[in-house]
């Protein structure tokens, strides 16, 4: 499955206002992608667009809610207007709620998966006719380590994520057994220092937080620019979300006791927020358009996402250890 170079592509980023969205469209201008970029807010989204064309990139901007189909669809029909084709579609926002389950509104519930899942579906589902008409292309969908192990006080988000998933795996063997050159790409960021802690709804009475270690957003948006011209099927960026990846696969009553024990307390600041304060779940925050979040003390460097952008090496890496074990047992058996 052949993708482009990045350079000769028409890439569209889905959320680009502020956090990983508005990096990745950084990340693709610099390397001279044609740019759509798309979000709820004008004002947000015309400082990115500054930023791209200041140094000479090229790049249109679309205001669209993802929870409303024809806003989604509308961002792909003025790409193929402007640009005549689609190559890569990148679709990055998501909302948050943080309270216990019992305490989440079903409104608020509802809300989550509009934006978090059928956001995500109405992006595949505008984007896709138009990556058949090019023969191939790139569905980059940013997902979450929460779509293999869902956290307590986050209930809906984890519900989004985890539907995400399912649908990208159908929707990924459809493709293949028509036998149409498009790869879908399920990126699982660990825990990032974005903004996302500071506009999501909380009624836990503070400011919300990740469980730490926390990794740059820069590390998703590498991860984004690769796989539009590697095709791949999984990425997790950040070293944390693959151990946990593991231990869920190994046992996940395991994973649930661990949680038990530090996920309630790790969660929460002592900042104090109320459910009314200022969040994205409705309405964007319109003065936040920064990449980084207030954790930058907590971040820490991710090894094995370089790893994975050289599979060259790393199978090397495991067949050489597998190489090894095997003259290791011979030898001892000889013996």
């Amino acid at each position: 499955m052949g993708l482009k170079p990045i350079e000769d592509q028409v890439v569209v980023v889905v959320g680009a206002s502020s956090g990983i969205g508005r990096e990745t469209a950084l990340e693709f201008a610099k390397k001279r992608a044609k740019l759509v970029v798309s979000g709820r807010s004008e004002v947000k989204l015309a400082s990115l667009v500054d930023a791209i064309r200041n140094f000479g990139g090229e790049v249109i901007p679309v205001i669209a809610d993802v929870a409303v189909f024809e806003q989604v669809k509308a961002i792909a029909d003025k790409t193929v207007q402007v640009y005549g084709r689609l190559d890569t579609w990148v679709h990055v926002p998501a909302t948050a709620v943080f309270a216990p389950f019992e305490q989440t509104t079903p409104e608020e519930f509802k809300r989550v998966i509009e934006v978090n899942l059928l956001g995500q579906v109405y992006g595949a589902m505008a984007a896709l006719p138009y990556l058949k008409r090019e023969g191939r292309g790139a569905l980059i969908h940013v997902s979450s380590v929460e779509g293999i192990r869902s956290l307590p006080l986050q209930s809906s988000y984890g519900a989004s994520k985890h539907g995400l998933e399912g649908c990208l795996e159908s929707l990924r063997v459809e493709l293949q057994h028509e036998k149409i050159p498009i790869s879908v790409t399920s990126i699982k960021p660990s825990v990032m220092n974005t903004p996302f802690w500071d506009n999501a709804k909380t009624r836990l009475g503070v400011h919300p937080a990740g469980i730490p270690p926390y990794y740059d957003p820069r590390l998703v948006a590498d991860a984004i620019v690769y796989t539009a011209s590697h095709p791949t099927r999984d990425f997790f960026v950040g070293d944390s979300g693959r151990i946990l990846d593991f231990l869920q696969k190994l046992s996940p009553s395991f994973v649930d006791a661990i949680l038990a024990q530090i996920s309630f307390p790790l969660q929460r600041t002592q900042e104090p927020k109320s459910a009314e304060d200022s969040n994205n779940l409705y309405e964007p925050v319109l003065t936040e358009t920064r990449v980084d979040g207030d954790f930058s003390h907590s971040v820490i460097p991710a090894i094995l996402d370089w790893v994975d952008k050289n599979p060259a090496l790393k199978w090397g890496a495991i067949a050489s250890v597998a190489l090894a074990f095997a003259l290791t047992q011979g030898i001892r058996n000889n013996s």
